[in-house]
């Protein structure tokens, strides 16, 4: 059944459906460098004192062995989630001496591409594999590239919630297939409208000249004072080709119309040879050089602002998770560091990705041809490297339009889903972020982007000078903050059980 938002809204504003909205799952994922009093990265190894990054649930490393990732578990108050991700940080910082953890997305100063040590695992398969993988991605990308840090946002809806959706949209299909269905509908609005998220929290207009001498890309830029380089409309570098994007992925023929189509074609690209990275081979002088040589060494190799996911179980793959069980959640990958929040991420940020997705979700969402994905990417390209003007033209299906007028259009619809998640959380707080927010649309110098631009001109500062002084005052505040939902004890002990379970399977490898 198609319902238009308005009636949506009112059927979901009723007594016995306000209650299924409440208890919207989050999980949170934080990637920072860490690096040493003079803003260049660190040369030590992970701290040993903190756990095995195998399998530590909470605290591990990304691509390189000084990027470190930060992982919530699933919780339903967005205040405790935050102040979990602050334990993290703050118990972090206790085992880190004199490093820093840094604050903004682009790297820091990196003399040479070697000097990005990778992440290391120990000696059983599974680490070893994780190792190899990563020497995959420099060989193919760079390592520049892969040391650029995000925050990954994990949203799904409370169980309760599904069985009156259903009721609601009047389907019939098994409720597993239906949950998936819709939120194959959430991720194509997201694709369509994700423009929206650089402009307001993008926070990497500019990067060092460290960045732009070891990175593959040919994007020109501006210089900035003396080691900055930069665009003036800027939002997001990070999210445009000169950051966390390949172009190798531009014409792989993935879907999000379907679980199934999306299925068929991660695993069609993760399959298929690729003539650029044949050239690099799977091995010299007796080295493996890449998992294989296919367009996806492996299917977590796909790049995409957002992505459909399902807990796998041990040595399941993406795809055979959600083709067995569904889709159990959705990830936003689009999100810069925000380098003016401790870590990384503020509770008005939350808010209003909540609104915003929950948006998305209950939107109409029609399917997307291979060819409105790619405008969709163009769109989020143009506003990551220009998004500041407002009289920007974006396409909108078959129409041009203005950046700002669309965006103005869409808050109305996100102020009304805001008042929905009120009513049914019984508190205040999303009309508030969303209210924030469209404010930047009247004043482009309120977003994060703009106001480090403006920082560094006023304290005449380059970007690794503003990017130092916001982590000294980080870890100031951080350790000062003390232990909220999380004790040292049980970080104490989750560093000892991961140790033991790395060393389980090193031990019972063959």
């Amino acid at each position: 059944m198609k319902l238009s938002l308005q009636d949506t809204l009112k059927s979901l504003s009723r007594p016995q459906f306000s209650a299924a909205l409440k208890g919207i799952r989050r999980g949170i994922e934080k990637e920072s460098l860490r690096v040493d009093s003079g803003a260049r990265l660190a040369e030590t190894a992970h701290p040993a004192s903190l756990g095995s990054a195998l399998t530590h649930p909470y605290i591990t490393t990304d691509y390189a062995e000084a990027q470190m990732e930060f992982i919530t578990p699933v919780g339903t108050e967005a205040e405790e989630t935050l102040e979990v991700l602050s334990d993290i940080h703050h118990h972090v910082y206790h085992h880190l001496g004199e490093e820093l953890l840094w604050p903004v997305s682009m790297p820091c100063t990196v003399e040479a591409e070697d000097d990005i040590a990778l992440a290391r695992y120990g000696d059983s398969n599974l680490g070893k594999l994780k190792t190899l993988y990563r020497q995959g991605l420099k060989n193919r990308y760079g390592s520049m590239m892969q040391s650029v840090a995000g925050v990954h946002y994990n949203y799904s809806m409370p169980e309760s919630f599904w069985p009156l959706w259903q009721k609601i949209k009047g389907d019939r299909q098994p409720l597993q297939d239906f949950i998936s269905e819709s939120y194959f509908g959430l991720i194509r609005n997201f694709l369509r409208l994700g423009w929206l998220v650089p402009y307001l929290f993008g926070a990497s207009p500019a990067v060092g000249s460290t960045f732009l001498q070891h990175s593959r890309s040919k994007f020109l830029l501006e210089p900035f004072g003396r080691e900055t380089y930069y665009l003036p409309k800027a939002t997001s570098l990070r999210m445009s080709e000169l950051g966390y994007n390949t172009k190798a992925q531009d014409n792989l023929a993935v879907s999000y119309n379907s679980l199934q189509m999306f299925v068929r074609g991660i695993r069609r690209a993760a399959s298929q040879p690729n003539a650029t990275f044949e050239k690099i081979g799977t091995k010299q002088c007796g080295e493996h050089w890449q998992l294989n040589a296919n367009t996806l060494q492996d299917e977590s190799e796909l790049y995409a602002p957002i992505r459909p996911k399902r807990v796998p179980k041990t040595g399941e793959k993406l795809s055979g998770a959600l083709q067995a069980r569904g889709v159990e959640y959705v990830e936003v990958r689009s999100l810069d560091v925000n380098p003016y929040a401790e870590i990384g991420i503020d509770l008005e940020q939350v808010l209003f990705l909540d609104v915003f997705l929950t948006y998305c979700l209950l939107a109409d969402s029609p399917t997307l041809s291979l060819q409105q994905q790619r405008t969709a990417k163009e769109n989020l390209n143009k506003v990551a490297v220009s998004g500041r003007d407002l009289s920007l033209q974006l396409q909108d299906d078959e129409n041009i339009r203005s950046m700002g007028s669309w965006a103005e259009e869409l808050f109305t619809d996100l102020t009304e889903v805001a008042r929905l998640l009120e009513h049914a959380y019984q508190k205040e707080g999303f009309l508030a972020a969303v209210n924030t927010q469209q404010q930047k649309l009247k004043n482009p110098e309120l977003t994060p982007s703009a106001r480090m631009l403006k920082d560094m001109a006023e304290q005449e500062l380059e970007l690794s000078e503003l990017a130092l002084n916001l982590a000294k005052k980080h870890r100031r505040t951080l350790l000062s903050n003390g232990y909220r939902q999380m004790q040292a004890s049980e970080f104490t002990r989750e560093a000892i059980s991961s140790w033991l379970k790395q060393w389980e399977l090193e031990v019972a490898d063959s």
